[in-house]
């Protein structure tokens, strides 16, 4: 055994042990599911986790708000992501076997701007609705999701794109902001026109 498979095995008897460790601190954490370090959370008991999920280093999931007797971050079964940033006040669910690449940002609020004289931190929180993402979908590297979106089952989400508006499933859409640019297989938008 070299160096470099020993600390990548002392890596992953870390992460484990951590992931065992933190499990019961939040709502429900499905069995194989795994947190890599460094990851940063608030509010676990409102975050639930789903069976065999990898949240990759540098995650950070954030709930600033706790109104909710319920969850308000869920993830399904088989969930991949890596330094992905989630923050809810009232609702992201995203659904099994969604893949979200690095630097992903999700959020179902923003905050508000209308005080001239108020750190535009301090204000309010503003716009709140719920963010759900569907089965299978896959979200790109650096992709910013906004407060009220609904992406469909199947979904593609280009690098770098700022999604304002619900993407049907079977999508790809890219962009800021990010518009439908075809149809997979299974898929019955229409797109572009025809002469």
């Amino acid at each position: 055994m070299n160096g470099l498979t020993a600390l990548t095995a002392l890596q992953r008897l870390r992460d484990a042990v951590f992931s065992w460790t933190v499990g019961p601190g939040f709502y429900r954490f499905g069995r194989g599911s795994r947190i890599l370090l460094p990851f940063r959370v608030a509010r676990g008991d409102k975050i639930a986790i789903g069976k065999d999920c990898l949240i990759g280093s540098n995650s950070w999931f954030m709930i600033p708000v706790d109104d909710s007797p319920t969850p308000t971050i869920v993830l399904g079964n088989r969930v991949r992501m890596n330094q992905t940033q989630i923050s809810a006040v009232s609702s992201v669910v995203i659904d099994d076997g969604v893949a979200i690449a690095r630097g992903v940002y999700i959020s179902d609020h923003t905050h508000g701007f209308d005080q001239p004289d108020v750190f535009i931190r301090d204000q309010p929180l503003d716009r709140i609705a719920p963010v759900h993402i569907g089965r299978g979908a896959w979200i790109g590297q650096n992709a910013i999701i906004m407060p009220g979106v609904t992406i469909g089952a199947g979904a593609v989400v280009g690098a770098l794109s700022v999604v304002r508006d619900d993407v049907p499933a079977r999508t790809v859409v890219a962009g800021i902001p990010a518009r439908v640019i075809r149809s997979l297989p299974g898929s019955d938008v229409v797109t572009g026109s025809h002469s």
